[in-house]
């Protein structure tokens, strides 16, 4: 029986990976950021620890906890459980871009290193972490979260490219637009860290805040997070899985785009995406 940690299983892309993995007859082992979200998970046999990527104490203290639990060994993690900070480039402080990047970067790179020894050890592993379309392509007003997922890109093709040699694997999976908490979570951030009152681009701001409070899919081609599952199964059971997974028909639409679209036509058609 494979062990596999999946993290960021509050809601969402985590929670329901987690839940179908155990279901297939893996030995999942879960995080969450709060003590009120372990009960359903425990519920489903799934061992659960407390970790929040954005605090280095936490991220030490899970990885240490977790390999005791399992006897110092790990076949496979998905990093999963980040969010993204709205705001125009010119509107975010330091501070939340700093925030941004220890939730959505530093944590993961801290868990990996941390986990990568026992991997080199046992001979086998596969680390994949769920990326974004945004990791492909960017949308204007989400400058952070762009600028979070091509470091998290980077992070993953480097690091791929330094195991190549192993026995150990790196993937990347590009959901897309998922049904999930993500929405909800970004009108938070909007709410909480940029002056929409004051900031030159206040009527664009509104635009997003009604999108952000729509109730259901905001976009077409949303899928269901049962859709991520899928391709993270699929990593799991290949033998040399793919370096990237794409989820939805968006994801393939752009990253053709990326490679074809002289940069001018791209950056005009991503304007208008992203400027509503």
């Amino acid at each position: 029986m494979k062990t596999v940690l999946v993290t960021g299983c509050s809601t969402g892309i985590g929670k329901i990976t987690a839940q179908g993995l155990r279901e297939k007859g893996y030995h999942v082992i879960a995080t969450v950021r709060k003590p009120e979200d372990t009960q359903w998970l425990k519920q489903q046999g799934i061992s659960v620890f407390m970790m929040d990527y954005a605090d280095a104490e936490s991220v030490l203290k899970a990885a240490t906890d977790i390999l005791e639990h399992t006897g110092g060994t790990l076949d496979a993690v998905f990093h999963n459980g980040a969010y993204g900070q709205p705001g125009a480039v010119e509107d975010l402080s330091r501070d939340v871009i700093e925030k941004q990047f220890a939730s959505n970067v530093f944590g993961w790179m801290q868990l990996t290193n941390l986990i990568l020894p026992v991997m080199r050890k046992q001979g086998h592993g596969t680390i994949i972490f769920n990326s974004s379309l945004l990791g492909i392509v960017t949308l204007p007003f989400r400058g952070a979260y762009n600028a979070s997922k091509y470091a998290l890109e980077g992070f993953a093709d480097t690091l791929r490219m330094e195991l190549l040699d192993s026995p150990i694997n790196v993937v990347l999976i590009e959901p897309g637009p998922i049904a999930s908490e993500f929405r909800a979570n970004s009108l938070v951030k909007l709410e909480e860290n940029i002056d929409v009152e004051n900031s030159v681009h206040r009527d664009l701001y509104l635009n997003v805040l009604k999108r952000l409070k729509t109730k259901g899919p905001a976009v077409p081609f949303t899928l269901p997070a049962e859709a991520v599952l899928a391709k993270v199964e699929q990593a799991l059971m290949a033998k040399r899985p793919r370096p990237r997974y794409y989820v939805t028909f968006p994801t393939y639409l752009f990253g053709f785009f990326k490679r074809v679209l002289p940069t001018s036509w791209l950056d005009r058609v991503l304007t208008k995406l992203g400027g509503s």
